[in-house]
């Protein structure tokens, strides 16, 4: 009887500890699947997020109504370089709001983030064709007698309305002066190399 009690016991302590045992094995288990899955989630989630803001910048595209800045260089038909921002801050503006001339507007539409591009810009996009009526012929005698004229010199006339205009002295005589009103870029195609630096703000 006796034996059997004591049987019963070391068989009931044995129990015991197998339960023990077992509880610490599933206890250290989880804390070991615990310490790694963390991890491997976080290392996950980060490569995700790198790979999400990647596709966000190469998705980025300039739209009518976004604020942009570009780096330019703007040449004629014979190559020669007549505007560039290199060196200097890049060119802030609003696309669609006519602060640049309407194929400068035009082309960097669709344009993502970092990508440069050129562009042909047929003059009638650019500074309008080159008219004749806006060259006039002055007697030398309306401008001060003091006044040192040159060809190439820039002045400000007034218009009739008030309005200032700029000019250009292309011609100066004893008797006459040549002012040229057109733009001075007028009549010709530009070409640019833009490059989209930043997108300021979305419209």
């Amino acid at each position: 009887m006796r034996t059997e009690k004591k049987m019963r016991s070391q068989s009931t302590k044995l129990i015991g500890l197998l339960t023990i045992m077992i509880i610490l094995l599933l206890a250290s288990g989880c804390v070991e699947d615990g310490n790694l899955q963390p991890e491997s989630k976080s290392v996950a989630l980060e490569e995700h997020q790198e790979e999400f803001v990647a596709d966000q910048n190469e998705m980025a595209q300039a739209n009518v109504g976004d604020t942009i800045k570009v780096h330019y260089t703007g040449t004629l038909d014979d190559g020669t370089v007549f505007d560039s921002s290199v060196g200097r801050e890049p060119l802030e503006f609003t696309i669609g709001l006519g602060q640049m001339i309407p194929g400068f507007d035009k082309g960097v539409v669709g344009l993502n983030l970092s990508e440069s591009k050129t562009i042909t810009i047929p003059a009638d996009q650019a500074y309008g064709q080159y008219r004749a009526d806006l060259v006039h012929v002055v007697a030398r005698d309306q401008f001060p007698t003091d006044s040192e004229l040159e060809v190439g010199q820039r002045l400000q006339a007034s218009q009739p309305n008030g309005q200032i205009i700029l000019v250009t002295v292309t011609n100066v005589t004893d008797t006459d002066v040549t002012l040229d009103a057109n733009r001075r870029l007028a009549g010709k195609n530009l070409t640019f190399e833009i490059q989209l630096v930043e997108i300021v703000s979305s419209a």
